[in-house]
């Protein structure tokens, strides 16, 4: 499981296809948050829980987490 990042409640991401893990708040994520829902490319891996961090990916899905983007981040820079 080297390749993958868990990002929540046994959710996982392949490392190699993140290019972006952001914070929520800001207005140009939450455009892309909405485009992502209208094209049918967003997955919601939060379980019902506040969306702390959006991961992005090299094929445009938008990936909603309940994991702090720092958490993500730190877990990404791991040895596998």
């Amino acid at each position: 499981m080297s390749r993958v990042i868990n990002i929540g409640f046994n959710n996982v991401v392949m490392r190699d296809r993140v290019v972006a893990v952001v914070s929520p708040e800001a207005a140009p994520v939450k455009r892309m948050r909405e485009e992502a829902r209208r094209s049918r490319k967003l997955i919601d891996a939060t379980n019902g829980r506040r969306t702390r961090a959006v991961i992005i990916t090299d094929s445009d899905h938008v990936i909603l987490s309940s994991a702090q983007p720092e958490t993500i981040a730190q877990r990404m820079g791991e040895k596998p």
